[in-house]
């Protein structure tokens, strides 16, 4: 189910969740469209579309079994679609799809209490980094890691989101 679709300066942000009955306001969507406008004015990313969903734990569960082959529920997973060498289709929609990002709001939750951050930051966190890998980032090698972390906490403090 479709909840929101924002037309932003530099990108279309649409924003479903799964399942329907879960508990999402209005302050939850604006948070996740401040941070993806941010990141899209940050990074220069134009006439752009980028798909996030809002689950629960059971949900990215059985996502991250399926595409990751871990058996647990996580807080985020990323599906880029500008990975690798794709043919560049001629005559299509000038739009660049960014790809989905699945985000468990029970580990939003979780997350927030544990870490003793706020929802709204421990939202725009996960947002951030769920963006960053649609963007190209990884955090598989240590050098890699080190360099999203910065990118992350730079996305943060231009949000004015502090630990």
């Amino acid at each position: 189910m479709r909840i929101n679709i924002v037309n932003g300066e530099n990108m279309e942000i649409l924003i479903d969740k799964i399942p329907e009955d879960l508990a999402v306001d209005s302050e939850i969507l604006s948070i996740i469209n401040t941070t993806v406008e941010k990141i899209g004015q940050l990074y220069a990313v134009e006439d752009s579309e980028v798909s996030i969903t809002i689950t629960d734990n059971d949900n990215i569960h059985l996502m991250n079994k399926q595409y990751r082959n871990i058996d647990r529920p996580t807080d985020v997973l990323s599906f880029a679609l500008n990975e690798g060498q794709e043919p560049e289709i001629t005559g299509g929609p000038s739009t660049n799809i960014l790809g989905d990002i699945i985000i468990s709001f029970e580990k939003v939750q979780e997350q927030a209490a544990d870490y003793g951050h706020s929802l709204k930051r421990e939202l725009a966190f996960l947002t951030t980094h769920g963006m960053l890998h649609l963007l190209g980032y990884d955090h598989i090698e240590e050098k890699d890691r080190i360099e999203m972390r910065k990118e992350e906490e730079f996305v943060m403090q231009q949000l004015g989101i502090e630990r």
